[in-house]
C-alpha cells in the first residue's frame, strides 16, 4: 500500500501516513477550502490500512489551528483510529498543543473524551 506524504500549505496541514512504520503525522494549519474533500483520501486511506495494520500504530497530531469544517473530518479520522484499535491494534494518539495555546489544548481534551482509544496530551515548549 502507497504512503501518504503531502506538503502543507498555508491552507492544509502536512500529511506523513507511513504504513510500513505505523506512524502518522498530521501537522500545520487545516483551513482548506473543503475540508471533506481534502480529507477524504485520508479516510479511504486509514479503512484500507485498518485491513492489515502495524502491531503498533502512533498517530501525532500537531495542528497549529483548525477551522470548524475541518474539526469534524479530524474526529472522522480519530474515529478510524479508534476502529483500529478495536480490531486488535495497540494505537496511541497523541495531540501536541505549544504550552500557550489553550484553545489546542481543550481541543484535544475534547477528543480524549469523545474518542475511546490510548490519548496522550503532549505539551510543546514553544
Amino acid at each position: 500500500m502507497d504512503n501518504i506524504k503531502m506538503e502543507g500549505s498555508a491552507k492544509t496541514p502536512t500529511l506523513d501516513f507511513n504504513a510500513e512504520t505505523g506512524v502518522f503525522e498530521i501537522s500545520g494549519r487545516s483551513i482548506p477550502e473543503n475540508s471533506v474533500e481534502f480529507y477524504r483520501p485520508v479516510l479511504e486511506w486509514l479503512d484500507a490500512y485498518a485491513k492489515a495494520p502495524q502491531a503498533k500504530t502512533i498517530a501525532n497530531i500537531k495542528l497549529e489551528y483548525f477551522n470548524t469544517s475541518s474539526s469534524k473530518c479530524i474526529l472522522d479520522v480519530l474515529k478510524k483510529f479508534e476502529l483500529i484499535a478495536k480490531s486488535g491494534a495497540d494505537i496511541v494518539v497523541r495531540w501536541h498543543y505549544e504550552s500557550d495555546d489553550e484553545d489546542m489544548q481543550e481541543a484535544g481534551g475534547d477528543y480524549k473524551d469523545i474518542i475511546q482509544v490510548p490519548f496522550e496530551l503532549v505539551e510543546i515548549d514553544d
